[in-house]
């Protein structure tokens, strides 16, 4: 691979990283919001005003932070068998299977990518939230915004792994055997 391939595949791993890092602070956040709710209840008869809203809308977040890192570490749903067998039989057919499935996932977030700007742009200009005026209220757009930043994190995993593919194609296959299901090693 050039030098320039890998430098690039390196700083997107590592900012595909470090969404994965704030989504399990989240996580953890998440759990410290719901045990205090619970503790809240049982031990003071007062609950903690909004965890089921920052609950549903932090569910969503997590996944979006977590997708890009989920592709990288191979951890998408496929069928490995096929591919598998195609890399010792016909390393050329199992990459050109890999470049159609990046393929077709690049598209598939390209829309969702598309369909969630306007929907991050409306909550922010109406400044939309979540709860109940003098309870708890909570603005969407972060959760939004972090839906896009998930979105384009998948989508540059997606390309850096078609990228590989084609050039696996076009020198016959051969790709290193450190290289996982998503087409490259972890760091």
């Amino acid at each position: 691979m050039p030098k320039s391939f890998e430098i690039a595949q390196r700083i997107i791993d590592r900012v595909t990283m470090g969404l994965n890092v704030l989504g399990t602070l989240l996580i953890l956040a998440l759990m410290i919001l719901i045990n205090s709710d619970v503790i809240g209840r049982g031990l003071f008869l007062s609950p903690v005003s909004g965890v089921p809203e920052l609950v549903s809308m932090s569910i969503v977040a997590i996944v979006f932070l977590q997708v890009g890192q989920a592709f990288r570490m191979g951890r998408f749903t496929r069928t490995d068998a096929v591919i598998n067998a195609l890399e010792r039989s016909v390393p050329r057919a199992r990459a050109a299977l890999e470049l159609i499935y990046c393929a077709a996932g690049f598209f598939v977030i390209a829309v969702l990518l598309n369909a969630s700007y306007p929907l991050f742009v409306k909550a922010w200009n109406r400044n939309t939230f979540v709860g109940t005026v003098g309870d708890f209220i909570a603005p969407i757009w972060p959760v939004k915004l972090i839906i896009l930043v998930g979105c384009a994190a998948l989508l540059l995993q997606l390309a850096m792994s078609a990228i590989r593919a084609a050039i696996a194609i076009w020198t016959g296959g051969a790709q290193s055997g450190a290289d996982e299901v998503s087409g490259h090693d972890a760091p």
